[in-house]
């Protein structure tokens, strides 16, 4: 550490600055003690040291990140999960018209963006029928929902 410290301590400032290099300085040779056994004898103990050092100040560096910062006030809350009906009517009662293989078929193809193949695997069918499902029902809200057309 007398040998060393001066070193190891100038890479962690170097990595996390002036503040937080103390952290990682003795983590370094925390880490450095428990290696030091199985250290090859003809091992470069200033390289090796500097390696420690840096991946150190890394791991300090990201802890700190993940560390919580108090807040002077807190945000205030959401609704508790809000009814998409709310947004349009109109489009969720021309969903709610449609017959369930339809309103899936569209909702899995043209929302999730599943291919027909996966469709018809959910629903039970073939991927023919999914693909007419899909079309079908959105032929079908085109009919019932008329705000697209402007």
């Amino acid at each position: 550490m007398a040998e060393y410290g001066p070193m190891v301590l100038r890479v962690c400032r170097a990595v996390l600055g002036p503040t937080d290099a103390a952290d990682a300085w003795s983590e370094t040779f925390l880490s450095a003690l428990r290696a030091y056994p199985d250290l090859d004898a003809d091992a470069n103990i200033e390289a090796w040291l500097v390696t420690i050092a840096h991946r150190r100040a890394i791991d300090v560096g990201r802890a700190l990140t993940r560390a919580p910062v108090p807040a002077e006030t807190l945000p205030e809350r959401r609704a508790a999960s809000p009814d998409p009906a709310d947004y349009d009517p109109d489009l969720w009662a021309a969903l709610k018209a449609l017959p369930p293989k339809q309103r899936q078929a569209v909702a899995y193809h043209y929302l999730a963006g599943l291919p027909h193949a996966e469709i018809a695997r959910l629903l039970g069918n073939s991927t023919d029928a999914a693909r007419r499902a899909a079309a079908d029902g959105l032929k079908t809200l085109r009919k019932l929902y008329p705000k697209d057309e402007t």
